[in-house]
């Protein structure tokens, strides 16, 4: 099981990076560090990943200050933790933006 406050803690600590996907995929959406700082310090982890080709890791669902929700894949620790995507759900896909809708 992933440990979401060690992620929490390497975020608040800036001892994490992004992976080369992430700066694209943010850069493209408009999805600024401090966003993705505050969506992980204060969100849930909704799915783990633990083959993950970057070490184990968990899509975290949470919102910015202004209310925007993301959902954040990431890297979680013993590896280091890695930002290694972004983005805003779409509602049409995810049920109040945490559960996969069915297809």
């Amino acid at each position: 099981m992933i440990d979401l406050k060690a992620i929490q803690q390497a975020i608040a600590t800036g001892d994490y990076q992004y992976t080369s996907h992430a700066v694209e995929r943010t850069t493209e959406r408009r999805i600024s560090r401090i966003e993705i700082e505050k969506t992980i310090a204060t969100g849930k982890i909704l799915e783990e990943y633990p083959d993950d080709k970057y070490g184990p890791s968990c899509l975290v669902y949470g919102k910015t200050n202004a209310g925007r929700p993301l959902h954040v894949l990431v890297s979680s620790p013993p590896s280091a933790v890695k930002i290694i995507s972004a983005y805003e759900p779409d509602p049409d896909e995810w049920e109040e933006y945490q559960v996969r809708k069915e297809q």
